[in-house]
């Protein structure tokens, strides 16, 4: 939108949120529950969306959520966020979780999460949101990526309300 300036990835990223395992987090498996994750990659997300908007942000869609391994009690998950690319009221929104094991220092890949964000008025309406500039190999990376899962949500949701009938596509 004119008048609003564009905002590099790093004015709104979360890198290394740190938070410890505790039997408390473990499912019956007893690995850590992967709600508890996802919870957890949803806040984060939400509040690198708000950095980025500087507005009230909602869930719109959670693209993909990949569970890479296992993490254990007593791992330390390291959560780390940024803003992939904005489009008029939506954003997506990265995020990637390493699990630590602080005694050997021996760090996975647990979680990789996409997911969309929408700006809202004060009325609760779409609001839009600055352009963001990706400044590093890897942004512009991502930046392109997000582009592409936009475009296959999209054309899914096209394709259901076809296949609907031209109904809406929620519930």
């Amino acid at each position: 939108m004119p008048g609003k300036p564009s905002k590099p990835v790093s004015a709104s990223a979360i890198e290394k949120h740190v938070y410890k395992v505790f039997p408390n987090d473990m499912n019956s498996h007893n690995t850590v529950f992967g709600g508890m994750i996802m919870a957890t990659v949803d806040r984060i997300c939400l509040v690198v969306a708000e950095r980025h908007s500087g507005r009230v942000c909602v869930t719109a869609s959670v693209d993909d959520v990949h569970f890479m391994a296992p993490a254990r009690t007593g791992d330390t998950l390291i959560f780390s966020a940024a803003c992939n690319r904005a489009w008029d009221s939506s954003m997506e929104i990265g995020c990637r979780v390493i699990a630590e094991d602080s005694y050997r220092r021996e760090s996975r890949h647990v979680v990789s999460a996409y997911s969309t964000f929408v700006a809202l008025d004060a009325d609760g309406h779409p609001a839009t949101v600055p352009p963001l500039t990706p400044e590093t190999e890897a942004e512009r990376a991502r930046h392109a990526e997000a582009g592409l899962r936009r475009e296959t949500r999209l054309a899914h949701a096209e394709r259901v309300r076809a296949r609907r009938g031209g109904a809406a596509t929620r519930g």
